[in-house]
């Protein structure tokens, strides 16, 4: 796809990620999930949206992810989203941000809230995981889980036809980017999409997003047959309506 492009940080890594330009318009920014890419149908499906309807887009694929440079093992939250703002200050520039977060995308997109509090229009979350981490693996895993975590620095957890390398210094790390006992006064356009059968994260944590916005217009949409990624035709056919109800 010729919308791929790289971004050289200052360590010599390079950093993917997939541009539309649009003068004078909002921009869709789209982060995704945790040992994702830009592969997948939700980027180019994002890309194509804004397009049509003259939006500007940004998608990035952090460090370790996908053919950015890095080694997943060496990445963690405050990384990616150090890279992210990176971006998004050299490609989206001043312009209004419309934010799509999936999954850890989501934990990306409210630390970015950080820094561009007053360009953030609205924020669509998808499956959102923020603090996912400590909640959904620390806190889950059995004392022999941990104890080698501890001592080795890493495990290697098997999750389906997946093997997620989960190191000591991105749990700590993790710990560092607590955003759910938040509250934004952000008076946006904020809604989380969630499938009701996702076996990876439980609905609560979309809710969970909704209360740190206090003075938001808020939306929690569930999805009746929808899983963790909602990747399917008809389901990103349900996510685009939500996006442009927002915009």
């Amino acid at each position: 796809m010729s919308n791929y492009y790289y971004h050289k940080l200052k360590n010599n890594k390079k950093i993917r990620y997939l541009k539309h330009t649009q003068k004078n318009s909002d921009y869709v920014v789209f982060l995704h999930g945790f040992m994702s890419d830009l592969e997948g149908k939700k980027p180019k499906t994002f890309l194509n949206f804004a397009k049509r309807n003259k939006l500007g887009f940004l998608a990035i694929e952090y460090s370790g992810h996908g053919k950015s440079s890095g080694k997943f093992t060496d990445g963690n939250i405050t990384k990616w989203t150090k890279e992210t703002s990176i971006l998004i200050k050299k490609i989206v520039k001043k312009n209004k941000i419309i934010f799509i977060g999936s999954s850890m995308g989501a934990w990306i997109a409210l630390n970015q809230f950080n820094f561009f509090k007053s360009q953030i229009k609205s924020f669509l979350g998808i499956g959102s995981a923020p603090e996912f981490l400590e909640n959904l693996m620390w806190k889950k895993f059995s004392k022999k889980i941990k104890k080698e975590i501890v001592q080795k620095g890493i495990y290697h957890l098997k999750h389906g036809n997946y093997t997620y390398p989960i190191t000591l210094q991105i749990i700590k790390d993790g710990r560092k980017n607590k955003v759910l006992h938040k509250t934004l006064e952000s008076k946006i356009n904020v809604t989380m999409v969630h499938g009701k059968k996702d076996e990876v994260v439980p609905i609560s944590y979309s809710r969970k997003v909704l209360k740190i916005f206090r003075n938001a217009k808020k939306k929690l949409l569930i999805i009746n047959n929808g899983d963790h990624s909602l990747s399917s035709s008809k389901h990103l056919k349900l996510i685009k309506k939500e996006i442009r109800l927002i915009i």
